[in-house]
């Protein structure tokens, strides 16, 4: 059998910025002094007129991008997830998200999956900070294809968006003629019966391994992939919840506020399931190699195929 392809959606976002940056000369991609690992590199290298590296001032970069919306520029704003959500939040709120601003700001090294970087680098609260952001969209894209599709998406957006990155390569799961990215729209990767798995980021690909393990014991797992946390799609969740009846959200941030908590808000007011949350619970990450740290949260494929089967049965 040959070997599952994996690409770091990080590596997505330079080269999606890279092609953008060819067909559109209003872009503009700043950095705070992480081009090699936010891959902005790539852009750089092409276009070094477009590319102005802030330093390590995170807050400063998100008011130099806004300052350049406002002339016209749709700006990429780029960092590490905790210090772009995290220390610059402020500023993407009163600067950015307030005047509704054409800024799109590209996270990378979200999650505990970053590794050894430890727990002060691990953002497990970034889509909750960022989605309570009034006009501000939220996307966590599954692969290369899909990270490379929501790029542009956010490109052609009129307003903030933010996007959320990994460290580690994932599988690609979405290389098919069919594929279509649309902002604010659920995909259904696996059709089922007894319950339904509602994933995001690289949680997708793990939660249609665990689909298959659960096979084996005799559960028929709905999955979807919920790429835009912020706005959500509504009618597929509420689908799935008459469907099946019992819905599980799996995802690389704490089960406060992030995919769980959206998922929550809809069912509760549109079609109230029991809803069980697998995520980081309530705790800070830990230093430890990435693969590893995803096996200890539960979230690799055998994690959540145990999470689901204890909820149903």
């Amino acid at each position: 059998m040959s070997e599952v392809k994996k690409i770091a959606t990080r590596e997505s976002y330079g080269r999606a910025l890279a092609e953008l940056g060819r067909e559109h000369e209003d872009i503009v991609v700043l950095d705070a002094d992480l081009a090699g690992s936010t891959k902005t590199s790539i852009f750089r290298d092409e276009f070094p007129d477009r590319h102005i590296d802030c330093g390590i001032a995170e807050a400063n970069m998100m008011c130099i991008a806004a300052g350049l919306a406002t002339t016209g520029k749709k700006v990429f704003a780029s960092s590490f997830a905790m210090f772009a959500a995290g220390r610059a939040y402020e500023q993407i709120r009163n600067s950015i998200g307030y005047p509704h601003l054409n800024v799109k700001i590209g996270a990378t090294h979200a999650g505990i999956s970053v590794g050894e970087d430890g727990a002060t680098h691990q953002a497990i609260e970034d889509i909750a900070l960022m989605r309570v952001i009034p006009g501000m969209v939220v996307i966590s894209p599954s692969d290369d294809v899909e990270a490379r599709a929501a790029v542009k998406a956010a490109y052609e957006h009129d307003g903030p968006v933010y996007l959320r990155f990994g460290r580690s390569g994932v599988p690609v799961i979405n290389d098919r003629p069919d594929y279509k990215f649309e902002l604010g729209k659920g995909v259904e990767l696996r059709d089922g019966k007894d319950v339904t798995i509602v994933a995001t980021g690289l949680c997708t690909a793990e939660s249609l391994g665990a689909a298959k393990l659960l096979e084996a014991e005799g559960i028929d797992a709905q999955v979807i992939n919920i790429h835009t946390i912020k706005p959500i799609d509504e009618d597929i969740l509420v689908a799935a919840a008459k469907k099946t009846g019992r819905i599980v959200t799996v995802e690389e941030h704490s089960i406060i506020g992030g995919l769980g908590g959206a998922v929550c808000e809809v069912l509760s007011e549109k079609a109230p399931v029991p809803v069980y949350r697998i995520g980081v619970r309530d705790r800070f990450g830990e230093s430890g190699p990435g693969p590893d740290l995803i096996h200890k949260y539960g979230l690799d494929a055998e994690g959540i195929a145990a999470g689901v089967k204890a909820f149903v049965r």
